[in-house]
Protein backbone atom coordinates (compact mmCIF):
# COMPACT_ATOMS: atom_id res chain seq x y z
CA UNK A 1 0.00 0.00 0.00
CA UNK A 2 2.98 2.42 0.74
CA UNK A 3 3.13 2.62 -3.11
CA UNK A 4 0.22 4.18 -3.62
CA UNK A 5 1.86 7.36 -2.26
CA UNK A 6 3.32 8.05 -5.43
CA UNK A 7 1.36 10.92 -6.86
CA UNK A 8 1.02 13.27 -3.72
CA UNK A 9 1.43 16.52 -3.96
CA UNK A 10 5.12 17.55 -2.58
CA UNK A 11 5.39 19.01 0.50
CA UNK A 12 6.02 22.81 1.08
CA UNK A 13 7.38 22.94 4.29
CA UNK A 14 4.03 24.09 5.91
CA UNK A 15 1.88 21.32 6.81
CA UNK A 16 2.54 17.86 8.80
CA UNK A 17 2.61 14.81 6.87
CA UNK A 18 -1.00 14.14 8.49
CA UNK A 19 -2.37 16.91 7.05
CA UNK A 20 -5.23 17.36 4.49
CA UNK A 21 -2.85 19.40 2.76
CA UNK A 22 -0.33 16.43 1.82
CA UNK A 23 -2.95 14.83 1.02
CA UNK A 24 -4.22 16.49 -2.52
CA UNK A 25 -3.68 14.44 -5.63
CA UNK A 26 -1.21 15.37 -8.16
CA UNK A 27 -2.37 15.43 -12.28
CA UNK A 28 -2.00 11.66 -13.41
CA UNK A 29 -2.84 9.95 -9.63
CA UNK A 30 -5.61 6.81 -10.41
CA UNK A 31 -8.61 7.51 -8.60
CA UNK A 32 -8.61 3.85 -8.39
CA UNK A 33 -6.19 3.60 -5.84
CA UNK A 34 -9.06 5.11 -3.43
CA UNK A 35 -11.12 2.13 -3.33
CA UNK A 36 -8.28 -0.99 -2.18
CA UNK A 37 -7.03 2.21 0.61
CA UNK A 38 -10.60 2.43 2.36
CA UNK A 39 -10.76 -1.44 1.56
CA UNK A 40 -7.91 -2.06 3.72
CA UNK A 41 -9.07 -0.05 6.37
CA UNK A 42 -13.08 -1.20 6.25
CA UNK A 43 -11.34 -5.66 6.55
CA UNK A 44 -9.83 -4.82 9.67
CA UNK A 45 -12.82 -3.24 11.31
CA UNK A 46 -15.11 -5.51 9.81
CA UNK A 47 -13.97 -7.95 12.50
CA UNK A 48 -16.16 -6.15 14.29
CA UNK A 49 -18.96 -8.57 13.38
CA UNK A 50 -17.14 -11.74 14.07
CA UNK A 51 -15.45 -10.57 17.44
CA UNK A 52 -18.07 -13.51 18.64
CA UNK A 53 -15.19 -16.44 18.16
CA UNK A 54 -13.78 -15.46 21.40
CA UNK A 55 -17.03 -15.69 23.17
CA UNK A 56 -16.43 -19.52 23.96
CA UNK A 57 -12.60 -19.59 24.60
CA UNK A 58 -12.72 -16.65 26.83
CA UNK A 59 -15.92 -18.33 28.75
CA UNK A 60 -13.27 -21.05 30.01
CA UNK A 61 -10.30 -18.81 29.85
CA UNK A 62 -9.38 -19.54 33.40
CA UNK A 63 -10.53 -23.71 33.42
CA UNK A 64 -9.63 -23.74 30.02
CA UNK A 65 -10.51 -27.21 29.77
CA UNK A 66 -13.91 -26.46 31.03
CA UNK A 67 -15.55 -23.30 32.34
CA UNK A 68 -14.95 -22.10 36.13
CA UNK A 69 -18.64 -20.74 36.71
CA UNK A 70 -19.39 -17.69 38.73
CA UNK A 71 -21.75 -18.39 41.49
CA UNK A 72 -25.55 -17.52 39.79
CA UNK A 73 -25.96 -14.27 42.28
CA UNK A 74 -22.69 -12.46 41.10
CA UNK A 75 -23.97 -9.36 39.58
CA UNK A 76 -22.64 -7.90 36.53
CA UNK A 77 -20.26 -5.17 38.50
CA UNK A 78 -18.68 -7.72 40.52
CA UNK A 79 -18.02 -9.83 37.24
CA UNK A 80 -15.66 -6.82 35.66
CA UNK A 81 -13.17 -7.25 38.13
CA UNK A 82 -13.50 -11.13 39.28
CA UNK A 83 -10.95 -13.16 38.83
CA UNK A 84 -11.76 -16.11 40.12
CA UNK A 85 -14.48 -17.14 37.60
CA UNK A 86 -14.86 -17.78 33.81
CA UNK A 87 -16.86 -14.94 32.57
CA UNK A 88 -20.38 -15.27 30.99
CA UNK A 89 -20.60 -15.34 27.47
CA UNK A 90 -23.86 -12.65 27.88
CA UNK A 91 -21.46 -10.64 29.58
CA UNK A 92 -18.98 -10.73 26.78
CA UNK A 93 -21.09 -9.76 24.15
CA UNK A 94 -21.72 -6.51 25.49
CA UNK A 95 -18.41 -5.81 23.57
CA UNK A 96 -20.52 -6.03 20.83
CA UNK A 97 -23.26 -3.63 21.58
CA UNK A 98 -20.37 -1.35 22.69
CA UNK A 99 -19.04 -1.93 19.20
CA UNK A 100 -22.27 -0.51 17.27
CA UNK A 101 -23.21 2.20 20.06
CA UNK A 102 -20.00 3.59 20.10
CA UNK A 103 -19.42 3.38 16.39
CA UNK A 104 -22.50 5.30 15.74
CA UNK A 105 -22.18 8.18 18.61
CA UNK A 106 -17.90 8.86 17.55
CA UNK A 107 -19.23 9.16 14.05
CA UNK A 108 -21.25 11.73 14.68
CA UNK A 109 -19.17 13.51 17.24
CA UNK A 110 -16.20 13.60 15.23
CA UNK A 111 -17.10 13.88 11.61
CA UNK A 112 -17.19 17.18 11.11
CA UNK A 113 -13.24 16.97 12.31
CA UNK A 114 -12.80 14.08 10.11
CA UNK A 115 -14.23 16.52 7.29
CA UNK A 116 -11.10 19.26 8.33
CA UNK A 117 -8.67 16.82 9.16
CA UNK A 118 -8.64 14.69 5.83
CA UNK A 119 -9.33 10.63 5.68
CA UNK A 120 -5.65 10.55 5.98
CA UNK A 121 -5.47 11.43 10.12
CA UNK A 122 -8.53 9.93 10.73
CA UNK A 123 -7.44 6.66 8.97
CA UNK A 124 -4.51 6.89 10.99
CA UNK A 125 -6.45 7.57 14.40
CA UNK A 126 -8.69 4.42 13.75
CA UNK A 127 -5.89 2.16 13.32
CA UNK A 128 -4.36 3.66 16.52
CA UNK A 129 -7.93 3.23 18.07
CA UNK A 130 -9.10 -0.59 16.72
CA UNK A 131 -5.43 -2.48 17.19
CA UNK A 132 -4.95 -0.04 20.25
CA UNK A 133 -7.90 -1.33 21.55
CA UNK A 134 -7.20 -5.05 21.12
CA UNK A 135 -3.99 -4.93 22.13
CA UNK A 136 -5.51 -3.47 26.06
CA UNK A 137 -8.19 -6.37 25.28
CA UNK A 138 -5.03 -8.43 25.46
CA UNK A 139 -4.02 -7.46 28.53
CA UNK A 140 -7.68 -7.27 30.21
CA UNK A 141 -7.81 -11.59 29.00
CA UNK A 142 -3.89 -11.49 30.48
CA UNK A 143 -5.15 -10.13 33.99
CA UNK A 144 -8.74 -11.95 33.65
CA UNK A 145 -10.42 -8.58 33.97
CA UNK A 146 -13.51 -7.75 32.13
CA UNK A 147 -13.54 -4.37 32.10
CA UNK A 148 -10.37 -4.03 30.64
CA UNK A 149 -12.35 -6.01 27.62
CA UNK A 150 -14.64 -3.64 27.47
CA UNK A 151 -12.62 -0.37 28.06
CA UNK A 152 -10.40 -2.17 25.04
CA UNK A 153 -12.51 -3.27 22.51
CA UNK A 154 -15.18 -1.81 23.26
CA UNK A 155 -14.78 1.81 24.13
CA UNK A 156 -12.01 2.16 22.35
CA UNK A 157 -11.98 -0.01 19.53
CA UNK A 158 -15.49 1.50 18.91
CA UNK A 159 -14.47 4.99 18.56
CA UNK A 160 -11.76 3.61 15.82
CA UNK A 161 -14.86 1.99 13.83
CA UNK A 162 -16.38 5.35 14.10
CA UNK A 163 -13.80 7.00 12.72
CA UNK A 164 -12.79 3.93 9.85
CA UNK A 165 -16.07 3.43 8.64
CA UNK A 166 -16.67 7.40 7.89
CA UNK A 167 -12.93 7.85 6.77
CA UNK A 168 -13.37 7.25 3.16
CA UNK A 169 -16.77 8.40 2.40
CA UNK A 170 -16.12 12.16 1.31
CA UNK A 171 -13.28 11.10 -0.39
CA UNK A 172 -14.63 8.40 -2.54
CA UNK A 173 -17.85 10.50 -3.31
CA UNK A 174 -15.36 13.12 -4.29
CA UNK A 175 -12.99 10.97 -6.57
CA UNK A 176 -16.17 8.89 -8.08
CA UNK A 177 -19.26 11.76 -8.87
CA UNK A 178 -19.88 9.80 -11.60
CA UNK A 179 -20.48 6.40 -9.58
CA UNK A 180 -21.56 7.21 -6.17
CA UNK A 181 -22.64 4.69 -5.21
CA UNK A 182 -20.67 1.82 -6.64
CA UNK A 183 -17.40 3.57 -5.14
CA UNK A 184 -19.05 3.66 -1.43
CA UNK A 185 -20.39 0.38 -1.83
CA UNK A 186 -16.81 -1.15 -2.89
CA UNK A 187 -15.36 0.33 0.88
CA UNK A 188 -18.42 -0.76 2.95
CA UNK A 189 -18.36 -4.26 1.13
CA UNK A 190 -15.33 -4.31 2.83
CA UNK A 191 -16.97 -3.90 6.69
CA UNK A 192 -19.44 -6.40 5.73
CA UNK A 193 -16.68 -8.73 4.79
CA UNK A 194 -13.58 -8.41 7.81
CA UNK A 195 -15.57 -11.30 9.84
CA UNK A 196 -15.23 -13.60 6.86
CA UNK A 197 -10.84 -13.00 6.54
CA UNK A 198 -10.71 -12.29 10.91
CA UNK A 199 -13.16 -14.97 12.02
CA UNK A 200 -11.47 -17.66 10.55
CA UNK A 201 -7.70 -16.28 11.10
CA UNK A 202 -8.45 -15.61 14.64
CA UNK A 203 -10.01 -19.49 15.07
CA UNK A 204 -6.95 -20.88 13.17
CA UNK A 205 -4.28 -18.55 15.38
CA UNK A 206 -6.18 -19.84 18.57
CA UNK A 207 -5.44 -23.27 17.87
CA UNK A 208 -1.80 -22.83 17.32
CA UNK A 209 -1.70 -20.86 20.44
CA UNK A 210 -3.65 -22.67 22.95
CA UNK A 211 -2.26 -25.34 24.94
CA UNK A 212 -2.79 -26.80 28.53
CA UNK A 213 -3.15 -23.98 30.51
CA UNK A 214 -4.46 -21.28 27.58
CA UNK A 215 -7.11 -20.73 25.41
CA UNK A 216 -4.75 -18.84 22.76
CA UNK A 217 -6.71 -15.70 22.66
CA UNK A 218 -4.08 -13.52 23.83
CA UNK A 219 -1.60 -14.00 21.40
CA UNK A 220 -4.03 -13.89 19.00
CA UNK A 221 -5.36 -10.54 19.37
CA UNK A 222 -1.61 -9.13 19.72
CA UNK A 223 -1.08 -10.98 16.21
CA UNK A 224 -4.26 -10.10 14.43
CA UNK A 225 -3.56 -6.15 16.00
CA UNK A 226 0.00 -6.62 14.51
CA UNK A 227 -1.55 -7.18 10.98
CA UNK A 228 -4.08 -5.09 11.24
CA UNK A 229 -2.24 -2.05 11.97
CA UNK A 230 0.25 -2.58 9.29
CA UNK A 231 -3.35 -2.39 6.79
CA UNK A 232 -4.66 0.20 8.05
CA UNK A 233 -1.91 2.40 8.03
CA UNK A 234 -1.05 1.61 4.59
CA UNK A 235 -4.73 2.41 3.91
CA UNK A 236 -4.58 5.38 5.68
CA UNK A 237 -1.24 6.50 3.94
CA UNK A 238 -2.76 5.54 0.36
CA UNK A 239 -5.89 7.91 1.05
CA UNK A 240 -5.91 10.73 -1.42
CA UNK A 241 -8.16 13.69 -2.08
CA UNK A 242 -8.61 15.42 -5.34
CA UNK A 243 -8.38 19.19 -6.37
CA UNK A 244 -10.68 21.71 -5.61
CA UNK A 245 -12.57 20.97 -8.48
CA UNK A 246 -11.86 18.25 -9.72
CA UNK A 247 -14.13 15.77 -11.98
CA UNK A 248 -13.23 12.90 -14.03
CA UNK A 249 -11.83 13.23 -17.82
CA UNK A 250 -14.70 14.13 -19.78
CA UNK A 251 -17.91 14.04 -16.91
CA UNK A 252 -20.32 16.84 -16.65
CA UNK A 253 -22.49 17.29 -13.56
CA UNK A 254 -25.91 16.59 -14.80
CA UNK A 255 -28.49 19.39 -14.94
CA UNK A 256 -31.35 19.28 -12.75
CA UNK A 257 -33.20 19.59 -15.56
CA UNK A 258 -32.54 16.25 -17.09
CA UNK A 259 -34.50 14.62 -13.77
CA UNK A 260 -31.53 14.26 -11.49
CA UNK A 261 -33.68 17.32 -9.26
CA UNK A 262 -32.75 14.70 -6.03
CA UNK A 263 -29.24 15.32 -6.88
CA UNK A 264 -28.00 19.30 -5.72
CA UNK A 265 -24.98 21.10 -7.02
CA UNK A 266 -25.18 23.36 -3.37
CA UNK A 267 -23.80 22.12 0.24
CA UNK A 268 -25.30 22.06 3.31
CA UNK A 269 -23.06 22.36 7.02
CA UNK A 270 -23.49 19.65 9.03
CA UNK A 271 -24.41 21.90 11.76
CA UNK A 272 -27.90 22.47 9.84
CA UNK A 273 -28.88 18.68 9.18
CA UNK A 274 -30.65 18.27 12.57
CA UNK A 275 -33.40 20.87 11.29
CA UNK A 276 -33.36 19.76 8.30
CA UNK A 277 -36.57 17.03 7.68
CA UNK A 278 -35.12 15.16 5.05
CA UNK A 279 -32.28 14.37 7.06
CA UNK A 280 -34.71 12.46 9.61
CA UNK A 281 -36.64 10.90 7.09
CA UNK A 282 -33.22 9.20 5.51
CA UNK A 283 -32.39 8.32 9.36
CA UNK A 284 -36.00 6.24 9.78
CA UNK A 285 -35.41 5.17 6.16
CA UNK A 286 -32.13 3.71 7.95
CA UNK A 287 -33.09 2.57 10.89
CA UNK A 288 -36.02 0.53 9.82
CA UNK A 289 -33.90 -0.42 6.96
CA UNK A 290 -31.13 -1.72 9.31
CA UNK A 291 -33.95 -2.94 12.20
CA UNK A 292 -35.78 -5.38 10.20
CA UNK A 293 -32.13 -7.31 8.52
CA UNK A 294 -30.41 -7.05 11.92
CA UNK A 295 -32.75 -8.41 14.11
CA UNK A 296 -32.93 -11.62 11.15
CA UNK A 297 -28.78 -11.89 11.33
CA UNK A 298 -29.04 -12.30 15.13
CA UNK A 299 -31.75 -15.06 14.83
CA UNK A 300 -30.46 -16.48 11.96
CA UNK A 301 -29.12 -19.66 13.32
CA UNK A 302 -31.71 -20.67 15.56
CA UNK A 303 -34.80 -20.08 13.48
CA UNK A 304 -33.46 -21.92 10.86
CA UNK A 305 -32.57 -25.23 13.18
CA UNK A 306 -36.16 -23.92 14.94
CA UNK A 307 -38.95 -23.94 12.30
CA UNK A 308 -37.21 -26.85 10.22
CA UNK A 309 -35.88 -29.29 12.76
CA UNK A 310 -34.60 -32.44 11.67
CA UNK A 311 -35.73 -32.11 7.65
CA UNK A 312 -32.42 -30.14 7.79
CA UNK A 313 -30.59 -34.11 7.73
CA UNK A 314 -33.34 -35.84 6.23
CA UNK A 315 -34.90 -36.93 9.69
CA UNK A 316 -38.79 -36.00 10.45
CA UNK A 317 -38.77 -34.92 13.64
CA UNK A 318 -39.37 -31.58 15.37
CA UNK A 319 -35.90 -29.55 17.15
CA UNK A 320 -37.15 -30.47 20.61
CA UNK A 321 -37.60 -34.42 19.78
CA UNK A 322 -34.02 -34.52 18.61
CA UNK A 323 -31.10 -36.00 20.47
CA UNK A 324 -27.69 -34.82 21.14
CA UNK A 325 -25.91 -35.98 17.57
CA UNK A 326 -28.74 -35.00 15.78
CA UNK A 327 -28.90 -31.30 17.37
CA UNK A 328 -24.81 -30.80 16.55
CA UNK A 329 -25.70 -31.74 12.59
CA UNK A 330 -28.78 -29.24 12.21
CA UNK A 331 -26.08 -26.78 14.25
CA UNK A 332 -23.21 -27.51 11.45
CA UNK A 333 -25.87 -27.11 8.47
CA UNK A 334 -27.04 -23.75 10.63
CA UNK A 335 -23.49 -22.36 10.36
CA UNK A 336 -22.98 -22.64 6.64
CA UNK A 337 -26.96 -21.06 6.48
CA UNK A 338 -25.16 -18.15 8.23
CA UNK A 339 -22.04 -18.30 6.22
CA UNK A 340 -23.88 -18.05 2.86
CA UNK A 341 -26.00 -14.75 4.38
CA UNK A 342 -22.75 -13.50 5.05
CA UNK A 343 -22.02 -13.59 1.56
CA UNK A 344 -25.28 -12.04 0.09
CA UNK A 345 -25.11 -9.74 2.72
CA UNK A 346 -21.54 -8.38 1.45
CA UNK A 347 -22.59 -8.75 -2.60
CA UNK A 348 -25.56 -6.79 -1.74
CA UNK A 349 -23.43 -4.01 -1.07
CA UNK A 350 -22.02 -3.63 -3.81
CA UNK A 351 -24.62 -4.65 -6.54
CA UNK A 352 -27.25 -2.42 -4.73
CA UNK A 353 -25.45 0.58 -4.61
CA UNK A 354 -23.77 -0.26 -8.00
CA UNK A 355 -27.55 -0.54 -9.23
CA UNK A 356 -28.42 3.07 -7.13
CA UNK A 357 -26.14 4.54 -9.47
CA UNK A 358 -28.52 3.80 -12.63
CA UNK A 359 -32.10 3.88 -10.47
CA UNK A 360 -31.76 6.88 -8.17
CA UNK A 361 -31.32 6.34 -4.31
CA UNK A 362 -35.23 6.44 -3.88
CA UNK A 363 -36.37 4.32 -6.37
CA UNK A 364 -33.39 1.77 -4.71
CA UNK A 365 -34.75 2.09 -1.63
CA UNK A 366 -38.09 1.52 -2.93
CA UNK A 367 -37.47 -1.76 -3.77
CA UNK A 368 -35.58 -2.13 -0.72
CA UNK A 369 -39.01 -1.72 1.53
CA UNK A 370 -41.30 -3.18 -0.91
CA UNK A 371 -39.51 -6.59 -2.24
CA UNK A 372 -38.11 -6.83 1.86
CA UNK A 373 -41.91 -6.55 2.79
CA UNK A 374 -42.72 -9.21 0.13
CA UNK A 375 -40.45 -11.37 1.47
CA UNK A 376 -40.54 -11.16 5.28
CA UNK A 377 -44.53 -11.87 4.89
CA UNK A 378 -43.54 -15.00 2.74
CA UNK A 379 -41.43 -16.70 5.19
CA UNK A 380 -44.29 -17.65 7.67
CA UNK A 381 -45.94 -19.68 4.78
CA UNK A 382 -42.42 -21.37 3.19
CA UNK A 383 -41.71 -22.17 6.77
CA UNK A 384 -45.02 -23.77 7.34
CA UNK A 385 -45.14 -25.47 4.07
CA UNK A 386 -41.45 -27.02 4.66
CA UNK A 387 -40.20 -25.09 1.49
CA UNK A 388 -36.61 -24.82 2.90
CA UNK A 389 -35.51 -23.96 -0.19
CA UNK A 390 -37.73 -21.17 -0.57
CA UNK A 391 -37.29 -19.92 3.21
CA UNK A 392 -33.60 -19.94 2.52
CA UNK A 393 -33.78 -17.58 -0.88
CA UNK A 394 -35.95 -14.93 1.07
CA UNK A 395 -33.48 -14.43 3.72
CA UNK A 396 -30.56 -14.48 1.15
CA UNK A 397 -32.51 -11.70 -0.52
CA UNK A 398 -33.24 -9.86 2.82
CA UNK A 399 -29.15 -9.65 3.86
CA UNK A 400 -28.73 -8.51 0.30
CA UNK A 401 -31.13 -5.31 0.79
CA UNK A 402 -29.62 -4.93 4.71
CA UNK A 403 -26.07 -4.76 3.63
CA UNK A 404 -27.42 -2.62 0.44
CA UNK A 405 -29.27 -0.16 2.41
CA UNK A 406 -25.46 0.62 4.21
CA UNK A 407 -23.83 0.73 1.03
CA UNK A 408 -26.13 3.00 -0.93
CA UNK A 409 -27.21 5.73 2.22
CA UNK A 410 -23.85 7.79 1.61
CA UNK A 411 -24.96 8.19 -2.14
CA UNK A 412 -27.81 9.54 -0.89
CA UNK A 413 -27.00 11.67 1.59
CA UNK A 414 -24.03 13.53 -0.81
CA UNK A 415 -27.43 13.63 -3.75
CA UNK A 416 -29.70 15.97 -1.14
CA UNK A 417 -27.02 17.44 0.49
CA UNK A 418 -24.13 18.17 -1.38
CA UNK A 419 -20.62 16.46 -0.94
CA UNK A 420 -18.68 19.37 1.58
CA UNK A 421 -19.22 17.91 4.43
CA UNK A 422 -21.34 13.70 3.08
CA UNK A 423 -18.17 12.51 5.81
CA UNK A 424 -19.92 14.30 8.81
CA UNK A 425 -23.43 14.19 7.55
CA UNK A 426 -23.03 10.46 7.09
CA UNK A 427 -21.20 10.06 10.67
CA UNK A 428 -24.77 11.87 12.08
CA UNK A 429 -26.83 9.38 10.22
CA UNK A 430 -25.17 6.43 12.04
CA UNK A 431 -26.85 7.33 15.21
CA UNK A 432 -29.67 5.62 13.39
CA UNK A 433 -27.60 2.19 13.07
CA UNK A 434 -26.97 2.29 16.86
CA UNK A 435 -30.49 2.94 17.73
CA UNK A 436 -31.09 -0.24 15.55
CA UNK A 437 -29.02 -2.57 16.62
CA UNK A 438 -30.73 -2.13 19.93
CA UNK A 439 -34.41 -1.91 18.49
CA UNK A 440 -34.48 -5.10 15.83
CA UNK A 441 -32.83 -7.93 18.11
CA UNK A 442 -34.94 -6.62 21.30
CA UNK A 443 -37.84 -6.61 19.15
CA UNK A 444 -37.08 -10.33 17.72
CA UNK A 445 -36.00 -11.62 21.34
CA UNK A 446 -38.84 -10.78 23.02
CA UNK A 447 -41.35 -11.94 20.46
CA UNK A 448 -39.77 -14.91 20.42
CA UNK A 449 -40.21 -15.31 24.35
CA UNK A 450 -43.05 -13.90 24.92
CA UNK A 451 -44.76 -16.77 21.86
CA UNK A 452 -42.78 -19.70 23.36
CA UNK A 453 -44.44 -18.63 26.42
CA UNK A 454 -48.01 -18.64 25.28
CA UNK A 455 -46.88 -22.36 24.47
CA UNK A 456 -46.47 -21.62 20.48
CA UNK A 457 -44.46 -24.80 19.02
CA UNK A 458 -40.78 -23.37 17.96
CA UNK A 459 -41.61 -23.26 14.44
CA UNK A 460 -44.03 -21.03 14.94
CA UNK A 461 -42.85 -18.31 17.27
CA UNK A 462 -41.16 -16.71 13.88
CA UNK A 463 -44.69 -16.12 12.22
CA UNK A 464 -45.65 -12.94 14.48
CA UNK A 465 -42.05 -11.41 14.38
CA UNK A 466 -41.83 -11.66 10.41
CA UNK A 467 -44.93 -9.64 9.92
CA UNK A 468 -44.00 -6.57 12.47
CA UNK A 469 -40.70 -6.43 10.42
CA UNK A 470 -42.93 -5.65 7.71
CA UNK A 471 -44.74 -3.10 9.32
CA UNK A 472 -41.34 -1.43 10.19
CA UNK A 473 -40.00 -1.85 6.43
CA UNK A 474 -43.68 -0.20 5.14
CA UNK A 475 -42.99 2.61 7.65
CA UNK A 476 -39.88 2.78 5.80
CA UNK A 477 -41.46 3.00 2.69
CA UNK A 478 -43.27 6.12 3.42
CA UNK A 479 -40.55 7.89 5.24
CA UNK A 480 -38.90 7.36 1.72
CA UNK A 481 -41.32 8.63 -0.45
CA UNK A 482 -42.12 11.36 1.92
CA UNK A 483 -38.20 12.74 0.79
CA UNK A 484 -37.98 15.81 -1.43
CA UNK A 485 -35.27 17.94 -2.43
CA UNK A 486 -34.01 19.68 0.08
CA UNK A 487 -35.21 23.83 0.67
CA UNK A 488 -32.62 26.36 -0.83
CA UNK A 489 -32.54 27.98 2.39
CA UNK A 490 -30.75 24.73 4.05
CA UNK A 491 -27.52 25.41 1.58
CA UNK A 492 -24.39 27.44 2.32
CA UNK A 493 -23.83 30.65 0.32
CA UNK A 494 -20.80 30.90 -1.50
CA UNK A 495 -19.25 33.02 1.37
CA UNK A 496 -20.35 30.33 3.79
CA UNK A 497 -18.81 27.68 1.40
CA UNK A 498 -15.56 29.71 0.78
CA UNK A 499 -14.98 29.83 4.81
CA UNK A 500 -15.78 26.18 5.42
CA UNK A 501 -13.41 25.40 2.39
CA UNK A 502 -10.68 27.11 3.67
CA UNK A 503 -11.12 25.37 7.26
CA UNK A 504 -11.25 22.33 5.35
CA UNK A 505 -7.95 23.22 3.57
CA UNK A 506 -9.75 22.37 0.47
CA UNK A 507 -7.46 24.22 -1.93
CA UNK A 508 -6.62 23.46 -5.50
CA UNK A 509 -3.36 21.63 -6.10
CA UNK A 510 -2.11 24.46 -7.89
CA UNK A 511 -2.84 26.95 -5.17
CA UNK A 512 -1.05 24.47 -2.71
CA UNK A 513 1.86 24.09 -4.35
CA UNK A 514 2.94 27.76 -5.96
CA UNK A 515 2.61 27.97 -9.49
CA UNK A 516 5.26 26.41 -11.97
CA UNK A 517 6.01 23.44 -9.16
CA UNK A 518 3.78 20.65 -9.75
CA UNK A 519 5.28 17.66 -11.66
CA UNK A 520 2.81 15.26 -13.14
CA UNK A 521 3.59 11.21 -12.20
CA UNK A 522 1.00 8.97 -13.62
CA UNK A 523 0.08 6.14 -11.60
CA UNK A 524 1.63 2.79 -12.72
CA UNK A 525 -0.85 -0.01 -13.62
CA UNK A 526 1.35 -2.11 -11.76
CA UNK A 527 0.95 -0.09 -8.45
CA UNK A 528 -2.62 0.07 -8.66
CA UNK A 529 -2.80 -4.06 -9.26
CA UNK A 530 -0.85 -4.18 -6.62
CA UNK A 531 -2.75 -2.50 -4.15
CA UNK A 532 -5.93 -4.02 -5.45
CA UNK A 533 -4.35 -7.15 -4.71
CA UNK A 534 -3.28 -6.79 -1.25
CA UNK A 535 -6.48 -6.14 -0.69
CA UNK A 536 -8.28 -8.69 -2.78
CA UNK A 537 -6.60 -11.42 -1.36
CA UNK A 538 -7.07 -11.30 1.73
CA UNK A 539 -10.84 -11.23 0.78
CA UNK A 540 -10.77 -14.00 -1.54
CA UNK A 541 -9.44 -15.98 1.03
CA UNK A 542 -11.84 -15.56 3.21
CA UNK A 543 -15.22 -15.85 0.71
CA UNK A 544 -13.30 -19.01 -0.21
CA UNK A 545 -13.33 -20.46 3.40
CA UNK A 546 -17.08 -18.99 3.69
CA UNK A 547 -17.81 -21.05 0.42
CA UNK A 548 -16.74 -24.23 2.31
CA UNK A 549 -18.84 -23.82 4.85
CA UNK A 550 -21.63 -23.24 2.49
CA UNK A 551 -21.00 -26.69 0.74
CA UNK A 552 -21.50 -28.40 3.78
CA UNK A 553 -24.99 -27.28 4.54
CA UNK A 554 -25.83 -28.07 1.07
CA UNK A 555 -24.18 -31.60 1.34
Amino acid sequence: MSAVMSGAVPHTGRAGWLDKERTIAAPGFNRWLVPPAALAIHLCIGMAYGFSVFWLPLSKAIGVQAAQTCAKDMSLWAELFTTSCDWRISSLGWIYTLFFVLLGSSAALWGGWLERAGPRKAGVVAALCWCGGMVVSALGVHLHQLWLMWLGSGLIGGIGLGLGYISPVSTLIKWFPDRRGMATGMAIMGFGGGAMIGSPLAAELMKVFAGPTSVGVVPTLLVMAAVYVVFMMGGALGYRVPPSGWAPEGWQAPAASTGSAMITRQHVHVSKVWGIPQFWLVWLVLCMNVSAGIGVIGMASPMLQEIFGGHLIGVDLRYGDLDKAQLAAIAGVAAGFTALLSLFNIGGRFVWASLSDRLGRKTTYVVFFVLGGLLYASVPSSAAAGQLVLFVGALCLILSMYGGGFATVPAYLADLFGTQMVGAIHGRLLTAWATAGILGPVVVNYMRDYQLALGLPREQVYNQTMYILVGMLALGLVCNLMIRPVAARHFMSDAELAHEKRLAHDRAAAAEVGPGTMTFHRTSTAVVVLAWAAVGLPLAWGIWRTLLSVAKMVH
